[in-house]
């Protein structure tokens, strides 16, 4: 059933290029996209992925850039006049913060990054998780408008909700987009377009090897399931592009494997 859900759709899947994203563009294809944008601000990552697959064109695009994300959304208008799903998975952590807080633990101290965090780290991590974000659902938004609508889904955390001691930029980014997303949902609804979140909890990507081992160790211990794989969480990111998420409109869905629930 699943291999016709996305027949002769055109596809945009902002971080491609690696993690949620690589995995979200493969099943797309395996479930019939007709093309899928691989947009990642790596070319190289986005090629590997792209040359993989026969519908897949590869995309180099720094989401933070207005001006580009509005030039790359219009040029895939230009060529097939209508995009039907996007999934923006692209985002970034603090690697100078998670090496803060593996020092801390390390030397038995409380973990003190906050006080420590400069404009330019607060501002990265905003500038692509939350501003980017924004300008890739307003760009999608202006594609789908007039054309017949199509799905949106962005890439929350859970972390907005169980907040992570030492990340209060990362935190405060995906929360927003949480809200973000919830606004325009309700907003675009009337033209056809279905926008959603989902929340990750840990998921095994080239991001969470970064996350110090203290913390990995917590995740992974008691009842809740520890990490997922990309490709679970593509199988729930593409659920919620799917016809069969009709009724979802701005929805938060948490994939955190019994973690907490909100």
């Amino acid at each position: 059933m699943n291999e016709a859900q996305f027949e002769g759709k055109i596809a945009v899947v902002t971080g491609g290029g690696s993690g949620i994203g690589a995995a979200t563009v493969r099943e797309l294809n395996r479930r019939g996209a007709e093309l899928v944008y691989v947009v990642d601000v790596s070319i190289d990552g986005a090629k590997t992925v792209a040359s993989e697959i026969d519908g897949a064109r590869a995309l180099e695009l720094d989401v933070s850039d207005s001006e580009a994300v509005a030039e790359a959304f219009a040029g895939v208008v230009a060529e097939h006049g209508r995009l039907d799903v996007v999934v923006h998975a692209a985002g970034v952590d603090d690697p100078t913060s998670k090496t803060w807080m593996q020092e801390a633990a390390a030397q038995g101290e409380p973990i003190d990054v906050t006080s420590r965090l400069t404009d330019k780290m607060w501002r990265r991590v905003l500038d692509i998780n939350l501003d980017g974000t924004f300008y890739v659902l307003r760009e999608a938004v202006r594609a789908m408008k007039g054309r017949g609508g199509g799905a949106i889904v962005t890439v929350g955390s859970s972390s907005a909700f169980d907040t992570l001691i030492g990340y209060p930029h990362y935190s405060a980014s995906k929360a927003a987009v949480h809200a973000m997303s919830q606004s325009v949902a309700k907003e675009v609804l009337p033209f056809g377009i279905r926008v959603n979140t989902i929340a990750p909890g840990p998921v095994d990507t080239a991001m969470a090897a970064r996350t110090p081992a203290h913390l990995r160790a917590a995740m992974d211990s008691g009842p809740a399931r520890g990490y997922a794989s990309p490709e679970e969480l593509a199988d729930t990111i593409l659920y919620l592009a799917s016809p069969g998420a009709a009724n979802l409109v701005g929805a938060v869905v948490l994939s955190n494997g019994g973690r907490f629930t909100v």
